[in-house]
C-alpha cells in the first residue's frame, strides 16, 4: 500500500530479459535503506526488490504487469518515481495506492500557467472512471482530477510535484501508469454487475 507521494527517483540502469518477465536495476539514494524481498512504488507498479548490489537494486516485472502498464517502453537512462510502501502510524497525505495499475494512459496537452502545469490524458474505453476532485495515481503519484470526461481527465501540477517527479520529463504522446481511486472501481463494478 502506498500514498501516491513520491520519494526519490532512480534512474535504470539496465535491463534483461528473463523468460516472459523483465528484470530491471535501478541506482537510487534509497538503494541502502531498502531490503530484498520489499515492496517499491516505481512509476505506481509494485515491484519486488530481488537484488541489492552498492548503490544498485534490481526488481523482477512479470508479463502481466508487462502488459498492463508503460513498463515495456522503459529505457535505459528513464527516471522513475519511487515511493517505498506506507508505514502503518503515518500520515496518509496523498490517497490509498495500491500498486496495482488499471491501464495506460496518453498524454495528450501540456500547459504551464504561471509556474504551474496542466497535464491533460486520454485512456482507452474502459469501467474506470474519473470524477472532478477525484483522486488518481500517475505514474505513481497522487493527484487531484480536474475536467473530468469520460475516457479522459486533467490534472493540475504544482511547482514541487512538477521538479521533484518524472512530470518535468514528460512529452505529449507518452504512456503513463494510471490507477484509479479504488472507491470509484468498487462502486463501477458494483453498478455494472447488477445492470
Amino acid at each position: 500500500m502506498f500514498t501516491g507521494i513520491i520519494e526519490n527517483i532512480a534512474i535504470i540502469t539496465e535491463i534483461e530479459k528473463s523468460g516472459d518477465n523483465l528484470i530491471l536495476t535501478f541506482d537510487s539514494k534509497l538503494t541502502k535503506e531498502l531490503k530484498i524481498d520489499q515492496s517499491i512504488s516505481h512509476n505506481g507498479v509494485c515491484l519486488t526488490v530481488i537484488n541489492i548490489l552498492n548503490d544498485s537494486y534490481s526488481v523482477v516485472a512479470i508479463k502481466e504487469t508487462i502488459l498492463k502498464s508503460s513498463i515495456k517502453k522503459w529505457r535505459i537512462g528513464d527516471q522513475i518515481n519511487l515511493e517505498r510502501a506506507m508505514k502503518i502510524g503515518n500520515r496518509l497525505d496523498g490517497h490509498i495506492v495500491q500498486g496495482h495499475v488499471d491501464q495506460v494512459g496518453i498524454c495528450k496537452k501540456i500547459i504551464e500557467v504561471n509556474g504551474s502545469w496542466y497535464f491533460s490524458f486520454e485512456y482507452k474505453k474502459s469501467e474506470n472512471i474519473t470524477i472532478e476532485k477525484g483522486s488518481i495515481a500517475i505514474n505513481g503519484v497522487s493527484l487531484t482530477v480536474v475536467n473530468s470526461k469520460r475516457n479522459a481527465f486533467s490534472v493540475a501540477i504544482i511547482p514541487y510535484t512538477y521538479n521533484h517527479t518524472n512530470f518535468k520529463n514528460l512529452n505529449i504522446e507518452d504512456e503513463v501508469n494510471l490507477e484509479f481511486d479504488m472507491v470509484g472501481k468498487y462502486i463501477s463494478k458494483l453498478v455494472n454487475t447488477q445492470s
